[in-house]
């Protein structure tokens, strides 16, 4: 069983680490701020869409990972095809599983949308089967809700627009 995780408290560091607008490096200080903050992570990170119905690597904390991922493929592309967050127990129960990490058994991966348009997903993924609980699910949508609105993500969406 996973210890209890504070995620109020995680939120409220996660505001107070992220003290640029910058997208990149709030992203990358997101990531490394989960991975050292949560148990039993071997990976997590930020997928972009930069294109149509693909998702690119991003900024991420864990060995290299599988570039590019096609939204008709694996739990991140069905995170961003449905624009819902995605928590998987066992991620080899799933047909279409992109397999990076072949130690990775569960999964949780938060769509990232702003106004309507899917800027990515933050992918993090586990050594251990069911690791992510419901809990888990809304302290990690919180913290990207945190990212979110910490982020210049809104203004870049428009531009892009």
């Amino acid at each position: 069983m996973q210890p209890s995780v504070d995620y109020s408290l995680l939120n409220r560091q996660l505001e107070a680490l992220l003290d640029t607008r910058d997208w990149l490096t709030n992203s990358a200080q997101t990531c490394a701020f989960i991975q050292q903050q949560l148990s039993d992570l071997n990976w997590v990170g930020f997928y972009l869409q930069r294109q149509p119905n693909v998702l690119g690597l991003g900024p991420f904390q864990g060995q290299p990972a599988c570039h590019p991922i096609p939204f008709s493929k694996g739990v991140c592309g069905a995170a961003a095809r449905q624009q819902t967050t995605q928590r998987v127990d066992d991620v080899h129960a799933v047909a279409d599983h992109i397999a990076c990490d072949a130690n990775s058994r569960s999964e949780l991966v938060v769509p990232i949308v702003v106004n309507g348009r899917l800027w990515g997903v933050l992918d993090l993924d586990s050594p251990l089967h069911a690791r992510f609980t419901q809990q888990d699910q809304a302290g990690i949508e919180a913290l990207v809700a945190t990212f979110m609105r910490q982020t210049d993500l809104p203004d870049l969406i428009e531009l892009a627009a």
